[in-house]
């Protein structure tokens, strides 16, 4: 057994390096003729009033028929409806260019698209692309989505003289006065299951009576290739901001995402069922999740078939968001091959932050992390959790959130898997807890190395359902020391180099029948008031010291 848990681990450290000397992925970037046309020659006026929908759209027209090239947005403020790219046009907003969409709903016609991983009826993107080649937005201007007009607010995430304002301003209350709804056409929406999800028995009559819940993404690429984003900033989206899919050969380099904090469903990006993608040097400020994996939801991400897959994630900053680096929760058509180094999460919920829930399959895999760098966050360091509730990471006040209940259930394809992850050189000042690593029973995280940290946190690691961890090197400054470490339910864990603060009251709790093949080394055990308990099961023979 202690020879399979050590080839799993060299086969995981091996790969890491190797990686990082060898396989790196490699991304294309978009090239593109020096032409370039003005918008203002197809007669758009940057007043911010008039709407500059067909000037902006012909002028895009135009260049690609002529074999593409640079469509410019001068520097003013420009007003107007869903702007669609073309093949080989880099639109480029000159410094002091904004982009501003409007906030007439009218202008965005409903259109077949997906959402949450599921073919859904959505409001046409202000910025959308489809099967197109060589395309880039690019600039030092502001493309704002003004999705003010489309979120609802709960009242728990402003603070008095905000929410007074907000309820002032019109819109609908829901009944227990906690959530602001812009509509009432949002509120409908909201009470109903999945109303947006493409059915026989819904004509469009029905989609027209929630239209306005039907938020769209700021920019939406499907079925793109070559594509760059470079030097924009992108605001206040009606949803998520960046949402390429089923993409190939992304760059984003430069870019600042920000979305009110208390924005719903406010993402910063979102990567889904893509290949070969580059996300560098980027700042991120959103109301969500910030660089999110995805590859779609249940039977119909695992019927794509398409993962996340060849990516690389470096020098990029997150401030406020549920999570910082994410995988899932709509990962059912997997996840590989991911490299993510030198980030740093500020005050971000939960700084690498990997989710799913039975039912929807799909095997993340292949993950290698380093340099991360965090400060002052609300919930976990790192998360691993096969339990996701679909709610914010941090509870609101007065939220009353029960465990969930522990059962078997049989593996099938709609059985999710996290496997072999390496995340090294990690650096927390700050956070709720540590480490939370939350398996299945019939399905544990397994084979991952978390190795050179130091984690300063309320509480330290808790490991449940999990097989095949390695720590290493990892030091725990947490003000609950009772226990530092907590283990539920785990196998073939390694605990080597632990350190912790002095005068701790328990170092190890180990609990359950099924907890086994624990092994601890180089750590001493003497500055705890207390070495290990056994609860619920667990006995002496669950664990080796040398």
């Amino acid at each position: 057994m202690k020879k399979i848990i050590l080839l799993k681990l060299f086969t995981v450290v091996f790969l890491f390096a190797f990686a990082q000397k060898e396989k790196l992925p490699v991304i294309k970037s978009p090239v593109f003729k020096k032409d370039t046309l003005s918008i203002k020659k197809y007669g758009a006026v940057s007043d911010g009033n008039t709407l500059n929908t067909k000037s902006i759209n012909a002028t895009i027209d135009a260049l690609s028929k002529k074999g593409g090239g640079v469509v410019l947005i001068p520097p003013g403020l420009w007003l107007t409806g869903p702007v669609v790219l073309k093949n080989n046009i880099n639109l480029h907003l000159a410094a002091g260019a904004t982009l501003l969409f409007t906030a007439d709903k009218n202008e965005y016609p409903l259109i077949e698209a997906n959402w949450e991983g599921l073919p859904q009826m959505r409001n046409q993107s202000p910025i959308s692309a489809t099967n197109a080649s060589n395309i880039a937005i690019t600039g030092a201007g502001i493309i704002d989505g003004n999705g003010d007009g489309w979120s609802m607010v709960k009242k728990d995430k402003l603070n008095e003289t905000q929410w007074k304002k907000l309820v002032e301003s019109g819109g609908l209350l829901s009944d227990d006065k906690k959530t602001w709804y812009p509509s009432e056409k949002t509120l409908k929406g909201s009470q109903l299951q999945n109303p947006g999800v493409i059915s026989p028995e819904k004509d469009a009559a029905f989609y027209q009576s929630i239209k306005d819940f039907l938020r769209p993404n700021l920019v939406l690429f499907t079925s793109c290739k070559y594509i760059l984003l470079e030097g924009v900033t992108f605001q206040n989206s009606p949803a998520w901001c960046l949402h390429p899919l089923m993409c190939e050969n992304l760059t984003v380099r430069n870019v600042f995402v920000k979305n009110p904090w208390y924005a719903q469903n406010g993402d910063g990006i979102d990567a889904e069922s893509c290949k070969n993608v580059l996300i560098e040097n980027s700042v991120f400020d959103v109301g969500d999740d910030a660089l999110c994996m995805k590859s779609g939801r249940d039977a119909e991400g695992r019927k794509r078939g398409m993962p996340i897959e060849n990516v690389i994630i470096r020098n990029c900053t997150v401030y406020a968001a549920h999570g910082g680096f994410v995988i899932g929760s709509e990962m059912s058509g997997g996840a590989r091959n991911i490299y993510v180094n030198n980030c740093t999460f500020i005050g971000t919920d939960i700084g690498l932050r990997f989710k799913t829930t039975r039912g929807r399959g799909g095997i993340v895999e292949n993950i290698f992390i380093k340099d991360i760098y965090m400060k002052d966050i609300p919930a976990e360091a790192i998360l691993f959790d096969m339990y996701y509730m679909a709610k914010d990471p941090v509870a609101l006040v007065g939220e009353k959130r029960e465990l969930p209940k522990v059962e078997f259930k049989p593996v099938d394809e709609t059985t999710p898997q996290f496997k072999n992850f390496h995340i090294s050189n990690v650096f927390c000042n700050g956070a709720e807890k540590g480490i939370f690593l939350r398996g299945l029973p019939e399905m544990h995280v397994k084979d991952i190395v978390l190795e050179n940290m130091v984690l300063q946190a309320k509480k330290g690691i808790d490991v449940q359902e999990a097989s095949g961890v390695s720590f290493k090197n990892i030091k725990i400054i947490s003000a609950e020391t009772d226990p530092v470490v907590d283990v539920v339910q785990s196998d073939n864990l390694i605990f080597d180099n632990i350190t912790y603060k002095d005068g701790a009251e328990l170092l190890f709790r180990v609990n359950g029948e099924r907890s086994k093949n624990i092994s601890i080394k180089n750590t001493d055990a003497s500055k705890a008031k207390e070495k290990i308990t056994y609860e619920l099961g667990a006995t002496e023979k669950s664990i080796t010291i040398k």
